[in-house]
């Protein structure tokens, strides 16, 4: 069974990471979810990392704010694919968090969506373990051909109602 770690930097960035929890548990993928800080935490976040693959995990997910570098640290110790969610923050609504996980340095990826975009993290750890598993490949390719329905049905509503003014 496919298995994705999500990380969080501070229980309170819950919130953001609780979309990918969700969209990776209604695709079937089993989910690990842990409070690990790059700063406050630095031994159990080196741990995790270089555990990930011996625990079977596949994707990680790292969500932090501010200096935001759970995602790199997660990154340098292993060779997994990790996914930087960039978690909103007071100072500069998120920007600060998005530009520390996207400019990592040379030699150490980590792919990022949007700030607070847990949703996005957990389909992209699904199109990327859909690589390996073709039965979540098929389930993606469902779930946007219903969010293609989903589209047109309101474009035709739409119309509708223009019709109608």
């Amino acid at each position: 069974m496919a298995k994705v770690a999500i990380l969080m930097g501070s229980k309170s960035d819950f919130s953001v990471v609780k979309p990918a929890v969700s969209v990776l548990k209604n695709f079937g993928v089993e989910t690990e979810v842990r409070v690990i800080s790059a700063h406050r935490t630095p031994e159990e976040s080196h741990d995790f990392s270089l555990n990930a693959v011996k625990n079977g995990i596949e994707v990680i997910i790292c969500a932090a704010g501010k200096a935001a570098h759970l995602g790199g640290v997660i990154a340098a110790n292993t060779t997994l694919p990790v996914i930087g969610l960039p978690v909103k923050t007071d100072m500069m609504g998120g920007l600060d968090s998005l530009l520390s996980i996207v400019q990592m340095p040379s030699g150490i990826p980590v792919a990022t969506v949007g700030v607070n975009a847990g949703e996005n993290a957990g389909l992209l750890a699904l199109q990327i373990l859909g690589i390996k598993y073709p039965a979540l490949a098929v389930k993606l390719k469902d779930y946007k051909v219903k969010m293609k329905e989903k589209i047109n049905s309101d474009d035709a509503a739409l119309q509708t109602e223009i019709e109608q003014i």
